[in-house]
């Protein structure tokens, strides 16, 4: 299974609350911390890795609109608003979920296996991708294991790769 950081930003103590109460419930979901504002968010995210955040929309100083668009690194994000007319713009940023206050819990956990479920599916994609790859050296394939490579040397129009077993020349570029 998966453990789930989470983060909590809403201005409204009682919405934070409400959240973190849900929180709590699902055995899968750890709620790292809960924040007033996007600045107090932005410090958590540097602080410790998350992997979703429970964005609330409307918020003095910066909206979790503006506060999304300016993440170099994107959490999964699922909006908590009350106000249904952002939900288009939910999209656009690719959140995951789009939550409308009050949120109960049976909407709230559907929101969260939806979360697991991305990050279960994402983390099996990582941990799969294969650890080796194909060059083509004196007219034939050569099948190369990544941990083999100790370092790649380039020339004008070709590349050396020299492995523990011996130097690959391919007619690749670095680009």
């Amino acid at each position: 299974s998966i453990m789930i950081n989470c983060l909590v930003v809403d201005d409204e103590p009682i919405a934070r609350q409400g959240l973190l109460e849900h929180i709590v419930q699902i055995d899968f979901l750890h709620p790292v911390a809960e924040c007033m504002d996007a600045v107090e968010a932005a410090v958590w995210l540097n602080k410790k890795q998350i992997d979703l955040i429970f964005l609330d929309i409307q918020m003095p100083k910066l909206t979790g609109i503006d506060f999304l668009r300016n993440l170099s690194v994107s959490p999964l994000v699922i909006f908590t608003t009350a106000y249904p007319e952002y939900a288009i713009e939910g999209y656009e940023l690719d959140v995951l979920d789009y939550l409308l206050k009050p949120i109960s819990f049976s909407r709230f956990l559907k929101a969260a296996l939806k979360a697991q479920d991305y990050l279960l599916k994402t983390k099996k994609a990582s941990s799969n991708t294969e650890d080796y790859f194909f060059i083509k050296s004196n007219q034939k394939l050569e099948k190369i294991k990544m941990e083999d490579v100790l370092y790649v040397e380039g020339m004008s129009n070709y590349i050396v790769i020299h492995t523990r077993q011996k130097k690959h020349i391919a007619y690749l570029t670095f680009k």
